[in-house]
């Protein structure tokens, strides 16, 4: 071997380059760096510069497995844009799995350092460079082997597997279906110049599609047919570069015999690799570098690992969607019919891989005559002429359905694999040339099968395997032109959890919602022929709670509540009640159209009554909390108006005695506790109105408050006696005014408001009378002062209002004229009948009766005792007298004009 101190002459760099078809020295390296002593580099270039020395004319086996990828990656990796021999350019994943590959070969060698490879106990199947002489003289034991049943050979792979000599040298990479794995593995092709390359995938149409893509890139002159047997013959003579396709069931049946000249073996698919047999042989075969690739390799990583322990590179599918190396992806989810419903009862079979439904009872419930012609006529409609594929339970519901497409009109055909090759090949040319729209199978085309054209995925079938559905899907993400986005079809309700056995789209890719027809993943390209409808209102999806709650904090406004749990549709409503924008009130209330049952309405209200920090909002939900006429939503209502500020608690107080005066809420005695607690709340405003009525009131309720004991409840039954002589109006004011602190007094008070409160309605109305009026009629007036006309007429609706004073309106009995009593009370007999009366309350002298009410107008000439009023004309008489009399007031004028500035003429 040549001194590693010297660098070599630039006569053996040509020479060694022409032996092995590879560069040493890359554009732009400097020949000591390239070259440095105990690199990876400078141990090929001096292995191979031994084996010139030698008179070999090709490089042998051991120096193409240990060197011939490793300098081919750096080769191509070296390049400013890496390309096949086509000119294909590789896309940045694409290299990202080449340089995984070349980055862990580089840490293997550096890890090796200068020792050379021993030999490890080779397994029952390896094949051993060394024993080639010996197993020339045995040819017929090679006979005889390819006769033995794989069972017994699988035994002994068994019992050798955990050896494990070669773990080492496999790699395996995850690329999302479409994203280009088998440009990839033109990669590695380009890379091993003089190394053999076998490539396993589990399918043969799938070994046609990979030589055509090897003359499609530009190395149909390497493909080769398969090498065995090949023990007799010299390495020096045997094929330099050869790739050869094949299938794993292929190379299980010659395991041992396979030519040692594959340095490199990439398994297509790899998880399909995890059969026994198959995953033995390859654990068996110490010699090549394996390199797994596959889409769904992070969904089963415990597995694949322990086949591929090194994964050089991941790109998934939400990594190509977004990216845009694959098409977006959209979804509908569709609710199955009452018969589909059923599939919980479906059990699950654990296989080698995953978990999946029972095959036979799923085809058995799905296959039904209704069911089939109801898909057809669903796809006919949402779809009709978007070429798709539907995934079926098995061949005969697959061709079951086919029959129901063509016979809704469209161009349908099933396939499996009972359908011959040729028939096969030419129905999916056929779709190809769009002369067929629809093809159903049940797991045929689920793996390897490519279709830019596919836009439709349809689960007919649902399955329970994450990698399964993954493979479906990855059918219909190829880009074509005029195809926006792959649609994926769930027959689950909208609802559907990640919890769920049955996968979905949203489960796979761990989305946290459900917008019916919306890109799920990939970016967003509006206005592109999209060929769906997308929902406005999106579900929660994710079974985790904090999430769902995220959820809700995010998407408040644009959850579809119906589809919630009983007890997510209560939080929603509690939610919006207490975040809903006056802008967004009918929207919100629009969205709780479907509860027939009236509690998520109810919940809403009193939210909104409790925690909405609008006061305008508030009192909104109070009205329509007293229109619901829900005793329970009204008490736990009164219940927090008592709790507002003091204008608010007035507003509050206003509806809820309106409410209680327009319609029947509850019974009466709890309408009647409801009236009193209501007028606890605004105590300030009905005793100002008997203060103003009856000056004594302030007297009496100062004597009440300022005493205690006994004289405590004398001066209740005093307030009582006074009040009861007072007509309903002014009694139930200072009955609300009252305010008792012994048990004694309280028991006075209460059995009063007790009589009071025999007519709830009425009772409501006389205490919603003592409210003052808002500021309208204020704002009113002082518009008025500019116009006379304007003037005289808001003076006759003011002597109008005069005149319609409570104290003198015609009404019930006991309720608006004094000293008769209404139908309740007359059933139970005349005040002076009840017992809280003593000697000492009738000797209190009578009370005075109210003086009339002021008016700072004229007054109108009429006798307020008799209780009669004047007539309209009467009234307009004296509001145009008053017009008349009334002169306008001058104009202010500025400092600088004369004071004695005449009047503006009205």
């Amino acid at each position: 071997m040549a001194d590693q101190a010297v660098l070599p002459s630039p006569e053996q760099i040509a020479r060694v380059e022409r032996f092995t078809q590879e560069r040493f020295v890359h554009e732009g390296e400097e020949l000591a760096d390239a070259l440095a002593p105990g690199g990876a580099r400078r141990r090929a270039f001096d292995s191979a510069l031994q084996e010139i020395d030698e008179d070999a004319t090709v490089p042998s086996t051991e120096w193409r497995r240990r060197f011939s990828l490793l300098l081919g990656l750096e080769r191509l990796l070296s390049e400013e844009e890496p390309h096949l021999a086509d000119g294909t350019l590789l896309n940045p994943h694409q290299v990202d799995a080449l340089s995984g590959t070349l980055t862990a070969l580089l840490a293997e060698a550096q890890r090796n350092g200068d020792t050379a490879p021993v030999p490890a106990a080779a397994p029952v199947l390896a094949v051993d460079d060394a024993d080639e002489d010996d197993e020339g003289e045995e040819e017929d034991e090679d006979v005889d082997r390819d006769e033995e049943p794989l069972d017994d050979v699988d035994e002994d792979v068994i019992d050798e597997a955990p050896d494990d000599p070669n773990a080492h040298k496999r790699f395996w990479f995850e690329h999302a279906t479409g994203a280009g794995k088998t440009v990839a593995a033109m990669g590695f092709v380009e890379a091993s110049r003089t190394g053999g390359v076998l490539i396993l995938t589990h399918r043969r149409n799938l070994v046609d599609q990979f030589l055509g893509e090897l003359r499609t890139r530009g190395y149909a002159d390497r493909e080769s047919p398969a090498l065995v047997d090949d023990g007799d013959a010299d390495h020096r003579s045997r094929p330099v570069g050869a790739v050869t396709v094949e299938t794993y069931q292929w190379f299980v049946r010659n395991a041992g015999r396979i030519s040692s000249a594959y340095t490199i073996v990439i398994c297509d698919e790899a998880h399909t690799a995890l059969g026994e047999k198959t995953s033995a042989a390859i654990r068996a075969w110490t010699g090549p570098i394996f390199i797994g690739m596959t889409a769904t390799g992070a969904l089963i990583a415990r597995h694949v690992t322990d086949l591929f322990p090194t994964q050089t590179s991941r790109f998934d599918l939400a990594q190509a969607a977004r990216r845009g190396v694959i098409a977006p992806l959209r979804c509908i989810r569709i609710p199955p019919g009452p018969g589909v419903r059923t599939i919980a009862k479906v059990p699950l079979r654990r296989g080698d891989v995953d978990v999946e439904f029972d095959q036979e009872l799923l085809a058995e419930l799905l296959d039904q005559l209704p069911f089939n012609m109801a898909i057809a006529d669903l796809y006919k409609t949402r779809f009709n002429g978007v070429p798709g594929v539907v995934y079926a339970a098995g061949v005969r519901h697959a061709m079951n359905v086919a029959e129901a497409f063509r016979e809704a009109g469209m161009n349908a055909m099933g396939v499996s694999g009972e359908t011959p090759k040729r028939e096969l090949a030419e129905i999916l040319a056929q779709y190809e040339r769009g002369e067929i729209d629809v093809l159903v199978n049940a797991q045929l085309l689920a793996e390897g099968w490519n279709s830019p054209r596919a836009t439709i995925c349809m689960h007919l079938a649902p399955t329970a395997s994450k990698r399964i559905y993954q493979q479906r899907v990855g059918r219909v993400t190829r880009r074509h032109p005029g195809k926006e986005s792959g649609i994926v079809v769930d027959f689950v309700h909208p609802a559907t959890k990640h919890d769920d056995p049955v996968v979905t789209l949203h489960s796979l890719l761990d989305r946290d919602v459900y917008r019916g027809g919306a890109i799920v993943v990939g970016p967003v390209r509006r206005g592109r022929g999209r060929r769906v409808r997308v929902e406005r209102r999106v579900i929660p999806v994710t079974a985790d709670e904090d999430r769902r709650h995220e959820v809700f904090e995010r998407e408040l406004w644009r959850i579809a509540v119906e589809h919630l749990d009983w007890g997510e549709q209560h939080m929603w409503a509690a939610l919006a009640g207490a975040r809903v924008a006056p802008s967004g009130w009918r929207r919100a209330r629009a969205m709780l159209h479907f509860d027939k049952t009236g509690e998520l309405k109810r919940r809403f209200l009193v939210t909104a009554v409790e925690r909405n920090k609008n006061s305008q909002l508030r009192i909104r939900a109070l009205q329509e909390i007293a229109a619901l006429r829900d005793d329970e939503a009204f008490r736990t209502a009164v219940d927090v108006v008592g709790t507002w500020s003091r204008d608010e608690r007035r507003e509050g107080a206003k509806v809820l005695l309106q409410a209680l005066a327009e319609r029947r809420i509850g019974r009466r005695d709890e309408a009647s506790q409801w009236i009193w607690d209501i007028a606890d709340m605004t105590r300030e405003v009905h005793e100002e109105y008997a203060v103003q009525r009856w000056p004594e009131t302030k007297r009496l309720l100062g004597l009440l408050v300022n005493s205690s004991g006994g004289a405590h409840a004398r001066n209740a039954r005093r307030l009582v006696h006074a009040a009861r002589k007072q007509d309903r109006r002014l009694s139930a004011a200072i009955l609300a005014a009252a305010v008792a602190h012994t048990p004694e007094a309280m028991e006075v008070v209460r059995g009063a408001r007790t009589r009071m409160a025999r007519k709830p309605s009425a009772l409501s109305r006389e205490l919603l009378r003592n409210f003052p009026k808002g500021r309208k009629g204020r704002n009113r007036r002082r518009r008025r002062k500019g116009d006379p006309q304007t003037a005289a007429v808001a003076r006759e609706e003011e002597v109008l209002t005069t005149l319609e004073t409570p104290d003198e309106t015609e009404g019930e009995p006991g309720i608006d004229k004094p000293g008769v009593p209404d139908e309740d009370v007359a059933e139970d007999g005349d005040y002076a009948a009840d017992e809280d009366r003593t000697d000492a309350d009738l000797e209190e002298p009578e009370a005075e009766k109210p003086k009339p009410r002021r008016s700072r107008r004229k007054p109108v000439n009429k006798d307020e005792g008799e209780g009669e009023q004047s007539s309209i004309l009467a009234a307009a008489e004296a509001v145009e007298a008053a017009a008349a009399q009334e002169k306008p007031k001058p104009r202010r004028r500025s400092p600088r004009k004369k004071p004695d500035s005449k009047p503006e003429a009205a």
